[in-house]
Formats: structure tokens, C-alpha cells, sequence
């Protein structure tokens, strides 16, 4: 009969690093900024809802609400979340033709490229749009 011997490894497990894995790699910095560009969405959408809530609580509230949005800190903000937005819609349409299902019109398939140009066209019918209401609602 063999006898069995303990042997106790003295090997430590493997442990990944994870600070910073995505620095050294174009395309996954590229997923990073467009994934911190998500959170300023997020951000916006929360100053929007905040306004909404303040407009419900009545004409002092909307008007404190709309003075807070009118100071330097608050324009700097909006500026910021701006740039966000446009890098955010930009991404969004780049990444569009990879991840739908795809278009065929005429037995042909849409191009990427098409597809692209038709979400940023639409993007800028919408901010035209949007624009002339708020022009039209100041008047």
C-alpha cells in the first residue's frame, strides 16, 4: 500500500488587475467615454425631472427652479452636459448599424453609412424643432 504524502502548494491564485484595464486599448477607451456619457444623460435627466416636479409645486417653486438654472454654475453644467450629449448621440448613431437588425429596402441593404446619416438627420430635424418651440414659446 502507497502512502499518500500531503503536499501543500506554495503557489499564490492568480489575481487580475483591473486599474485601468481599459487604457491601453483605443477601442475600449472609446467604450469608456461613451459609457460616462450615459451617466450625463442620467444627469440631465434628473435636472429635467427636477424642473417638472418644481413646475407641479406651483409658480414660486418654477420660478426658483428657472433662476437656479440661469446661474454660472448651472450654465457651466449645461455646457459640459452639452458636449456630453453630442459625443453620446454620435457614438449612439456610430454603433446603431452594428447592433439592429438589418434594413433591406428594394431587396438591397441599407449601408451603414446611410443608416448613420438618417439617424443624424433626424437628430437635427428633431434639435431644429425643439428649437423653434423654445424661440416660439419665448415670443
Amino acid at each position: 500500500m502507497k502512502s499518500q504524502i500531503d503536499v501543500k502548494t506554495v503557489r499564490r491564485p492568480y489575481v487580475r488587475p483591473m486599474a485601468g484595464w481599459w487604457k491601453g486599448n483605443a477601442f475600449f477607451v472609446r467604450y469608456m467615454v461613451r459609457e460616462a456619457t450615459a451617466v450625463a444623460v442620467w444627469i440631465y435627466a434628473l435636472v429635467l425631472t427636477v424642473g417638472v416636479l418644481r413646475l407641479g409645486q406651483g409658480e414660486a417653486a418654477w420660478n426658483g427652479w428657472l433662476d437656479a438654472m440661469k446661474s454660472p454654475l448651472s450654465l457651466s453644467l449645461h455646457l459640459v452636459l452639452l458636449v456630453s450629449m453630442v459625443v453620446h448621440t454620435y457614438s449612439w448613431f456610430e454603433i446603431m448599424p452594428k447592433t439592429m437588425a438589418p434594413m433591406v429596402i428594394n431587396g438591397e441593404r441599407l449601408s451603414a453609412e446611410r443608416i448613420q446619416r438618417t439617424g443624424w438627420s433626424v437628430a437635427a430635424v428633431a434639435f431644429v424643432v425643439t428649437l423653434l418651440l423654445a424661440v416660439w414659446s419665448q415670443a
